[in-house]
C-alpha cells in the first residue's frame, strides 16, 4: 500500500494514503472483477470486452467497463460514445451510461482531440489508473470488465496490484501459433500475480462468409484450445471472425442484440456461462474455482468425455483425450472444462485414473461390460450408447434430461 509521510516533532510517522482507502471503498461495492487481457495486439481484445459487457447486462447484471488501454482507447468508439465526456460530483467522477445501462470509463473521455496521442511515463499511468478505481462512482456492480492494453506492462500489472488477488481474467488469443506465443505470457502473468483465470477465449476462430455461410479457416483452428490444454486452464469457447462484428463495432452498436442467433453470438453464451457461474458459487455459499482440476468438493458435477478429434469417441479406450466437464448441479450452469490426455489403455487403469481426476459420471459411445464394472468399483456411473457430439453438446442435454442414448456400440 502507498503511504503519505508525515513529518512531526517527534519524528516520522506514515498516514495511510486516502486514496487507497477510498479505493477499497469503492471496489467493495463491486462483486466480482474481471480482467480482459492478451499479450499480442490485434486479436480483439477489446471486441471481446465490449461484447463480454453488453451479454453479462442483458443477463440481467449491473455492469461496468472500465477500459485502461491508456494508448489506444477503443471502447467509447465501439459503444458510439465518442465525444462524450465525464463530470465530477460530490460523490465522484459519474461514468458514462450506455446500451443496457452499462456504466463505462475511459481515458478517451478526458481527450479534448481523439487524435490526440496520449505521451505518458509510467508513474503517470499508475497515477490515472488509481483514479479510474478510487474517484469513478461505479456504484454497486455485479461486473466490472476491465479492458487492458496488450501484453504484461504497466497497465494491467497496476490494475492487478491494485486489486490484490480480487480479480479473475480472460485470457483472449487467435488461433495461429504467432499469437499464441505471446497469449502464454499473459497466463504467466496471472499465475505470477495471484489472478483466477476464468479460461481462454479463442477469437477469429474460422471466417464466416456472409453470402455463402461457410466457415474458412483463416487463421488455422484449435490453437487457443491446445494451449489451454497444455497449461491446464479452461478453454471458454471459439469465436468466429463475422464482418457484422466489425461494422457494429465501428458504427457503436451492439452486435449481440443485432445479430443475437448468429454463431458468434451464440458462442458468447457458451463463455458467459462460467461468469455467470461465479454468482451461482456465491448464491450457495461456495468458493469460486476457474480451473476445478484439484477441487472436486461442494455442488460441483464432473463428467468424464472419451474425445477423439473434438466429438466423443465411440470406444472409451480408442480416444485422444478425456475432456472433463464441471457442472454446478444446483444451476445446471458449467463451471469450467479441461482436457487431460489418458495413459496407455490396460485393463483397470483408465478407471482408476478418471476416478483420480474427480470425475463421477463417464459418458461414451461404447463400453464392454468388464470396464463397465470396473468403472462402477471406483465409484463413476457409466452412460453408454451416447451420440459422437461434442462433449458441451453432450453435457447439456445430460443436465436437461434430453440426452438421447442408443445401443451400447463396444459390449464385449
Amino acid at each position: 500500500m502507498n503511504h503519505t509521510h508525515e513529518h512531526t516533532g517527534s519524528g516520522c510517522q506514515f498516514q495511510p494514503d486516502p486514496g487507497m482507502e477510498k479505493m477499497k471503498d469503492r471496489l467493495s461495492r463491486i462483486a466480482h472483477k474481471i480482467l480482459v487481457l492478451s499479450g499480442k495486439g490485434g486479436v480483439g481484445k477489446s471486441t471481446v470486452a465490449v461484447n463480454t459487457a453488453i451479454a453479462l447486462a442483458k443477463a440481467g447484471k449491473t455492469v461496468g467497463l472500465l477500459d485502461v488501454d491508456i494508448h489506444g482507447p477503443s471502447v467509447p468508439e465501439m459503444l458510439g460514445l465518442t465525444g462524450h465526456t465525464v463530470d465530477a460530483t460530490e460523490s465522484g467522477i459519474t461514468p458514462v451510461t450506455c446500451l443496457n445501462g452499462i456504466r463505462v470509463m475511459s481515458v478517451g473521455f478526458l481527450l479534448k482531440n481523439q487524435d490526440d496521442a496520449v505521451i505518458w511515463r509510467g508513474p503517470l499511468k499508475y497515477s490515472v489508473i488509481k483514479q479510474f478505481l478510487s474517484d469513478v462512482d461505479w456504484g454497486d456492480l455485479d461486473y466490472l470488465i476491465v479492458d487492458a492494453p496488450p501484453g504484461t506492462g504497466d497497465e494491467p500489472l497496476s490494475v492487478a496490484q491494485f486489486l490484490e488477488g480480487d480479480a479473475a481474467a480472460l485470457i483472449v488469443t487467435t488461433p495461429q501459433q504467432v499469437a499464441i506465443a505471446d497469449v502464454r505470457k499473459s497466463i504467466r502473468f496471472c499465475q505470477k500475480l495471484g489472478v483466477r483465470i476464468l479460461g481462454v477465449i479463442e477469437n477469429m476462430s474460422g471466417f464466416i462468409c456472409p453470402h455463402c455461410h461457410a466457415t474458412v479457416n483463416i487463421f488455422h483452428t484449435g490453437g487457443g484450445e491446445s494451449m489451454a490444454r497444455q497449461l491446464n486452464v479452461p478453454f471458454l469457447g471459439a469465436i468466429p471472425l463475422d464482418p457484422a462484428i466489425v461494422d457494429c463495432g465501428d458504427g457503436g452498436d451492439s452486435f449481440l442484440d443485432r445479430f443475437s442467433e448468429s454463431p458468434a453470438a451464440l458462442a458468447y453464451r457458451d463463455i458467459l456461462e462460467p461468469i455467470l457461474a461465479i454468482d451461482a458459487h456465491r448464491a450457495h455459499g461456495l468458493s469460486f474455482s476457474p480451473n476445478p482440476v484439484t477441487d472436486t468438493t461442494g455442488s460441483r458435477l464432473r463428467v468424464a468425455f472419451p474425445v477423439a478429434d473434438g466429438r466423443l469417441c465411440m470406444h472409451f479406450g480408442h480416444c485422444q483425450v478425456f475432456e472433463f466437464i464441471d457442472v454446478n448441479p444446483d444451476t445446471g450452469v458449467i463451471i469450467g472444462q479441461t482436457s487431460e490426455t489418458p495413459p496407455a489403455h490396460e485393463p483397470g487403469l483408465l478407471p482408476a485414473w478418471v476416478h483420480e481426476k474427480g470425475a463421477t459420471i463417464v459418458i461414451t459411445g461404447g463400453m464392454g461390460s468388464r470396464a463397465q464394472a470396473l468403472f462402477r468399483e471406483n465409484g463413476i456411473q457409466v452412460v453408454t450408447g451416447a451420440p459422437a457430439e461434442t462433449p458441451r453438446e453432450l453435457i447439456t442435454a445430460y443436465i436437461k434430461g434430453d440426452l438421447k442414448t442408443g445401443a451400447n456400440v463396444c459390449d464385449h
